[in-house]
């Protein structure tokens, strides 16, 4: 164990976690273990342009790309992120890609939770899902109910899995369990409507907003990806493509989270403390 020390002007002392590699024991004394991000998102992008460059089917970058969710998942269990959600299918999949390569991802995802559940386990990690689970194959839904209830009683890091998810259809699914919740309660006059009754009806209720979202291989959209929860967290893009994607890229995104300010709509630090730099009668002139 390394130690090493964090924080700004303080003696904040930590410790490096153990299993980090080199590198990520590295990065991870740049950061300040007080301020991680709660929930850190990630678009999984790059897989076909992966294969692309190297001459191989675009299978060959989804295969790849377990590796990366490997060393992802397992560096951000042991710096201790509460949770992870990783986009890993959407259901726009379904209509923008050849059958072929969907039915490979069917067949890989079940691969990968097979294989992948010892390591789960090993680290303490809960395996959750969200997306409209009930439209994939019956059997990956039985071999995903089976992973999710042979991690239920891990107490660390929360994994879910995007599959089949929309962040548009979250929406129209909560507000249709939002009219069913209110016709069973008495009729839609009880109907409430509000920010917080919307969460509370969202596929990550029990979870926290994302912190921080992370997108590989340099494209600038959410790609309807929690549209709703990510409303104030901090966006950092990497050139990365997916299958190259380790837990040190976790970690340097991290450490980009945490140079950040996070206002929330409102002024920082500094504003509040030089005031308001435009004064009553200059900021009515401005208006004219």
């Amino acid at each position: 164990m390394v130690a090493s020390t964090f924080g700004r002007g303080n003696a904040l002392q930590a410790r490096v976690p153990a299993g980090l590699d080199r590198k990520e024991s590295e990065i991870y004394r740049k950061l300040d273990p007080a301020r991680l991000p709660r929930h850190v998102a990630i678009i999984m992008d790059g897989n076909g342009r992966w294969a692309k460059r190297r001459h191989l089917p675009r299978v060959a970058g989804h295969r790849a790309g377990v590796s990366s969710v490997r060393s992802t998942v397992e560096t951000a269990a042991r710096v201790g992120i509460h949770a992870l959600t990783l986009y890993a299918f959407s259901e726009e999949n379904w209509k923008k890609r050849p059958k072929s390569e969907v039915d490979f991802l069917m067949r890989l995802l079940g691969r990968y939770l097979k294989a992948e559940l010892p390591t789960l386990n090993k680290n303490n990690i809960r395996l959750e899902y969200i997306g409209r689970q009930h439209e994939l194959p019956e059997d990956v839904q039985e071999r995903m109910e089976w992973a999710r209830e042979s991690t239920a009683r891990n107490t660390g890091t929360i994994l879910t899995l995007a599959l089949n998810y929309s962040a548009r259809s979250e929406l129209v699914d909560a507000f249709r369990s939002m009219v069913n919740a209110a016709s069973l309660n008495g009729g839609l006059e009880h109907l409430r409507i509000d920010e917080d009754t919307v969460s509370e009806h969202l596929y990550t209720s029990d979870l926290p907003d994302p912190d921080l979202v992370i997108r590989t291989s340099g494209e600038m959209r959410l790609s309807n990806f929690l549209l709703w929860q990510l409303a104030y967290a901090e966006i950092y893009v990497t050139p990365t493509l997916w299958p190259d994607f380790r837990g040190m890229h976790l970690l340097e995104g991290i450490v980009e989270y945490q140079k950040r300010e996070r206002r929330y709509g409102g002024l920082n630090h500094s504003d509040i403390s030089h005031g308001d730099p435009h004064p009553r009668g200059e900021a009515e002139k401005l208006l004219k």
